[in-house]
């Protein structure tokens, strides 16, 4: 068997271009085919190791290890141990359906997520030579084909392939949330660091981000499993996560069955061998007890709800419910945690306001900064505007249906702003042909600075228009250090509200010129350098904010009426955080940090600000152990351990990778909206769920109840094992109506939780006034034949409690229904309406007869139908007061 290719140790990330260029053995000019061939076959393929397709015969064991499936699977075997073949065939049917249904569902939304899988860029733009000698040439090449020492190109938009060391860039700033959680662009530049001992990584880019503007070209350090991208999935792979809220409710659940249903043979085996002489031959009618009392449709209804139910999301909100049991999580979760970026704000700042030097509001900074913005466009060859130019550019734009873009593309201009080239009417300026733009200087992380040149008002003069970040701006102009420090003390300020600044400058100069060649007639400006970036004169702050995502303020308000609260978590400074949630209608308080306090803030906390990665997984580990069921949204490689230690992990399709295979659910868009409609969908899954729980388990338990009284009173079995399993049958199949059910509003209005003490105590009482009931037929029909010890009609006992038996569970399964809506019967009133036919009519039916059941005289019926209004009414008034 062949060994998995090793990857040889990357260079130092602090050390210098030609150090890292001799330690990968590789130059400016890239590799040829022969060596990244070589190197391929020597690392691998350049792929994050992933979460393995699961088979089918994987799916299907899976589904065996639900608790209910367990108990199940031991009463089929017990009852084929006491020849009760047909019990046996029964329940074993019934655990094949749940399995399949269940795995079927889950091999479904794998598949969903291959497609998507497919949707994901995969190629990149690398150098490479045909052979030693030869011109190297750029090539688009799959992303899983890079090999260490490749030398790849950036561009805006693009991915950054692998783990690289900048070699030359050109306003190269990228997008590094998908690793830090921070929003805001990050300046990159290939210069070595001044001290590799504290290296801050400019000259690194890292596999997972992407090119927000600016130009590169690097070389490859590191692929495939030894990125920074892998590195976040841990090196022995993701941890396990806690059980879901959905394995703790149905484990506690099954628990409290199953302590019955162990209790419930021995008890009856001993009653009836004591006070009735009855020993083994009582058996086979203790096992069906103990049958009755197990919801044997449930791994059937559970599966059927939630597969329904992500279908039904699938199809008309592109949901992809990758686990099934999440369908039901998302219903209970009662804390929502999101990042900020993309989820509550677009990757998009517009302006917020433009302050002069005493900090009121004053146009003339926007103007300066739009000039700026446009002709270092146009003059240093920038590819595209970042993201402050063009929120700098629209602003500009006066009217709300004009793009500059394409207005530039075709020559054409409005002339009413500075977009198309006329921008007289916001100040004295003048217009675009009477003032040009002469020269540029671009944006560089290190100066943190952009110049651009125009011709000055005066004949024979320049302006310098220079914007970027405060303090580098401040310090190329002429202030006293009182003013110098009252305007970094006014930025402060505006910074800590959350908004983004950008300070401007301009200056006056002489017109420089040179000439070109002997052959020119004119002379040409001397082009503008760094140097001439001082003496300048501050004219203001310009600020921006988050844009908000559509919508994002509506989703939050609906998920608060289902009684989701939202807490943000971003890797943005505390005051960022502070705002978006005030615009948003999030009282933010004071933004937490992630410290040794977490335990006791957790729960009044609702942002939290400077969060990295394993910060965000405490928040949500935090929130769990406090008792919430937490949902998490996310979208980077910085997201994935949050994801798996949410209840549910929760994913935009268009996340990385790591994010999906993480998530529990996969969206079609990073939507809040489309959040709130997989919380409904779970709602309503986990109603019905709730509800077939409560019908079922208290009908259960009131007749288990019964049955154990009626062995000890009567003097025979209240019914036979076969009429026991029959009646269990007709009441399981009409149980699956819920799986089609539509609960009221009510369900929706708050999380759906299956808390095994609570309903300890529903079943207790709902149980208890099921027996009542029971035992009160008996009494009426011991009466009617002459008194309990005359009792010898044994087939109209059978029949007569078979028939209460099934019309009570008729009422209940009405009554008890989550979130009861009234007036409208639905497929549980429908399947109800049938239980009660068939209990009704099996008696006098042929089927009844081979089953050892007779017609009943009128007179039961109209015995039974006074026993039956009083037990609705009482079951009605018993809703009321525990609804």
């Amino acid at each position: 068997m062949a060994s998995e290719p090793t990857a040889p140790q990357p260079p130092p990330a602090d050390g210098t271009v030609l150090q890292a260029l001799r330690w990968l053995d590789t130059g400016p000019r890239g590799l040829t085919d022969a060596e990244a061939a070589a190197r391929l076959a020597e690392t691998g393929e350049n792929t994050v190791p992933g979460t393995p397709a699961t088979s089918w015969p994987h799916l299907l064991l899976r589904g065996l290890r639900d608790p209910f499936t367990v108990v199940l699977l031991c009463l089929g075997l017990v009852s084929a141990l006491v020849a009760s073949w047909g019990a046996a065939a029964v329940i074993l049917a019934l655990v094949g359906v749940s399995c399949v249904l269940r795995a079927s569902g889950e091999h479904r939304a794998d598949r969903s997520l291959a497609g998507l899988r497919e949707l994901v860029a995969d190629t990149a733009t690398v150098l490479r030579r045909p052979a030693d000698g030869e011109t190297a040439r750029p090539r688009e090449v799959p992303v899983a084909d890079l090999v260490p020492g490749d030398v790849v190109r950036l561009g805006p938009g693009d991915l950054v392939p692998a783990d690289v060391r900048l070699l030359r860039a050109r306003g190269l700033t990228v997008h590094q949330a998908a690793l830090t959680g921070e929003s805001a662009p990050v300046a990159k530049s290939a210069a070595d660091p001044a001290d590799p001992d504290h290296a801050d990584e400019a000259h690194l880019c890292f596999q997972g981000t992407d090119v927000a503007s600016g130009s590169a070209t690097a070389v490859v350090l590191a692929t495939g499993a030894r990125t920074r991208f892998a590195a976040a999935l841990g090196v022995d792979g993701p941890p396990p996560r806690g059980a879901s809220a959905f394995d703790r409710s149905v484990h506690g659940i099954s628990w409290v069955l199953i302590r019955f249903m162990l209790l419930t043979p021995p008890l009856v085996l001993m009653a009836n061998a004591a006070l009735r002489g009855r020993g083994l031959e009582t058996l086979p009618f203790a096992v069906a007890v103990a049958v009755g009392l197990t919801p044997e449709m449930l791994p059937v209804i559970v599966t059927s709800c939630l597969a329904r139910g992500a279908a039904l999301l699938a199809r008309t909100h592109g949901v992809i419910v990758k686990r099934l049991p999440a369908l039901h999580d998302l219903g209970a979760i009662d804390v929502l945690c999101v990042d900020k970026t993309g989820t509550l704000t677009q990757d998009r700042p517009v302006l917020a306001r433009s302050l002069g030097p005493d900090g009121r509001d004053d146009p003339e900074p926007l103007r300066w900064a739009a000039v700026n913005a446009w002709w270092t466009l146009q003059l240093a060859e920038h590819p595209t505007p970042d993201a402050l130019d063009e929120a700098l550019l629209e602003a500009m734009t006066k009217r709300e249906d004009c793009d500059w873009r394409e207005r530039r593309e075709e020559g054409g201009s409005c002339g009413s702003c500075l977009s198309c080239g006329s921008y007289g009417s916001y100040g004295s300026y003048g217009s675009y042909e009477e003032y040009d733009g002469v020269d540029a200087v671009p944006y560089d992380p290190v100066r943190r600075l952009s110049t651009a040149v125009v011709r000055g008002p005066r004949l024979g003069t320049h302006v310098l228009v220079v914007k970027g970040a405060v303090e580098d701006v401040l310090d190329r102009c002429l202030l006293e250090p009182d003013e110098r420090a009252r305007l970094s003390a006014l930025a402060e300020r505006e910074a800590a509200t959350g908004l983004r600044l950008l300070a401007v400058a301009t200056a006056e100069r002489p017109a420089a010129t040179r000439q070109r060649d002997l052959s020119a007639r004119a002379p040409v400006p001397s082009p503008c350098t760094p140097a001439d970036e001082h003496g300048l004169s501050f004219r203001g702050l310009v600020s921006f904010r988050d844009t908000l995502v559509p919508g994002a303020a509506e989703a939050l308000r609906a998920l608060a009426a289902r009684g989701v609260a939202v807490r943000v978590l971003t890797g943005d400074h505390p005051g960022t955080a502070a705002r978006v949630c005030r615009e948003l209608g999030l009282d933010p308080g004071e933004v937490g940090a992630v410290d040794d306090d977490l335990a006791d803030t957790v729960g009044r906390t609702v942002a939290y600000a400077r969060c990295t990665p394993a910060d965000k997984a405490r928040v949500v580990a935090a929130l769990r152990a406090a008792g919430h069921t937490v949902g998490f949204l996310g979208d980077g490689v910085n997201d994935a351990p949050a994801l798996r230690a949410a209840d549910v992990g929760i994913a935009p399709g268009a996340a990385c990778a790591v994010a999906r295979e993480s998530a529990d659910v996969v969206l079609g868009e990073k939507d809040l909206g489309a959040v709130g409609h997989a919380v409904t969908a779970g709602r309503y899954s986990s109603g019905n769920i709730a509800s077939y729980l409560r019908v079922t388990l208290s009908s259960n338990l009131g007749n288990v109840l019964a049955m154990l009284a009626a062995g000890l009173l009567l003097p025979f079995l209240p019914m036979l094992p076969a009429q026991v399993l029959v009646q269990n049958l007709c009441f399981d199949v009409a149980q699956l109506a819920f799986a089609h059910d539509r609960p009221g509003a009510a369900a929706l209005r708050r999380p759906t939780v299956l808390r095994p003490r609570a309903f300890l105590r529903f079943l207790t009482g709902f149980g208890a006034l099921n027996a009542v009931a029971d035992l009160a037929t008996f009494a009426v029909l011991g009466l009617a034949l002459n008194g309990p010890d005359a009792v010898d009609d044994r087939a109209v006992f059978h029949s007569a409690w078979f028939t209460e038996n099934l019309l009570t569970q008729a009422v209940v399964m009405v009554l008890l229904r989550t979130g009861r809506a009234a007036g409208r019967p639905g497929p549980v009133g429908r399947a109800a309406a049938v239980l009660g036919a068939v209990g009704l009519l099996l008696p006098p039916s042929p089927l009844g007869a081979r089953l050892g059941m007779t017609p009943l005289p009128v007179p039961y019926y109209l015995l039974l139908a006074a026993v039956l209004a009083l037990y609705a009414l009482a079951l009605r008034l018993l809703v009321r007061r525990h609804p």
